[in-house]
């Protein structure tokens, strides 16, 4: 024990990379579970972060290395994200889904800064719920808080939350299939532009088969699709602001270019110039999740349940609000 308390104290850097995926690969463990099999690994990382810090402590002597996951990794991870995103089904297939999608977030977004001054909650874990569940769920908001510069605990909690309201609507849409009027590939574009999360919309279109999975991934793409212009707006946007109240410049977010580089990568080189055998597509994808999750557990650790229990409640309420309208408003405008 001696030998491993003196290891994190002179390795902190390791150390608490070393801790983030110790609970991430608990996360993943967990979600092997039935029931918790639902929420996902993420939510249950986050949920292991949280309950580890609220029972024991915020680990101050690995804190260098729970940083480095809760910032670099995250950065890291929204780049490889980027080989999720095919440009050229876009391109070539999804163009008229494109100003759907941006209704979509304008939608999102509007509704929840809209509901946060109506019921005066807290307008960041608001604008990041609103941009998550607009594009893609925590991704989004992994991707955009370091732009609107919002806390670390607002981010964690707002992952959070998304990644389990999203799980719920996606088994409810599942639940409600046989009784809706829409063939499958209808019923899959429904819940691509509705949906949370890729992995939401992976499990509510499963059962309407092949092609209507395929029509819901693709509309979901168009979403996923729209996170660098939204992320550049937001960067303007803060610019503004910061003119404005005098608050200095506003640092670029490089890893976005990342994000295009690899999303070019795997829709035009990958398979034409490049071949990647499918086991090895397959496990940079499961590391891209398992990084994101890592950086989650980072940022879930600087969340205190006594400071966010009063906070959380009234944004998962208005989530599941705005969540039930977009389902309304998409099924009315697709």
């Amino acid at each position: 024990m001696n030998m491993i308390t003196s290891t994190i104290y002179k390795q902190p850097l390791l150390s608490g990379i070393a801790f983030t995926a110790l609970l991430s690969a608990a996360g993943f463990l967990a979600a092997q579970l039935p029931g918790v099999s639902q929420i996902g690994p993420l939510a249950a990382a986050i949920l292991l972060a949280v309950l580890y810090r609220h029972y024991f402590g915020y680990p101050e002597q690995m804190k260098s290395g729970i940083q480095f996951a809760a910032k670099k990794l995250l950065r890291l991870a929204i780049i490889l994200f980027g080989l999720r995103l095919n440009m050229n089904m876009i391109v070539n297939e999804g163009l008229p889904l494109l100003w759907k999608s941006v209704l979509v977030i304008i939608f999102a977004v509007g509704f929840m800064v809209l509901a946060a001054k109506m019921f005066k909650a807290d307008l960041s874990l608001m604008t990041l719920l609103g941009i998550g569940t607009g594009i893609c769920g925590a991704s989004a908001i992994a991707a955009v808080s370091p732009i609107i510069h919002a806390k670390e605990e607002d981010t964690a909690v707002s992952a959070g939350i998304i990644s389990i309201v999203g799980t719920l609507f996606a088994i409810g849409f599942t639940i409600i299939r046989p009784i809706l009027p829409l063939d499958a590939d209808a019923y899959g574009m429904w819940a691509g532009l509705s949906l949370h999360e890729i992995a939401n919309v992976a499990l509510a279109g499963e059962p309407a088969g092949a092609d209507g999975l395929g029509m819901a991934f693709l509309a979901k793409l168009a979403r996923v699709f729209l996170l660098v212009p939204v992320s550049l707006l937001l960067l303007w946007v803060m610019k503004l602001r910061s003119k404005g109240e005098n608050q200095g410049s506003i640092t670029f977010p490089w890893f976005l270019l990342g994000f295009i580089v690899m999303s070019l990568f795997g829709s035009y080189v990958e398979g034409t110039y490049i071949t990647i055998p499918d086991p090895v597509m397959n496990n940079l994808l499961t590391l891209t999740s398992f990084l994101l999750t890592m950086s989650m557990v980072g940022l879930g650790l600087s969340v205190s349940l006594r400071d966010v229990r009063d906070r959380a409640l009234k944004p998962t309420v208005i989530l599941i609000f705005v969540s039930i309208l977009l389902a309304f408003f998409t099924y009315w405008i697709f």
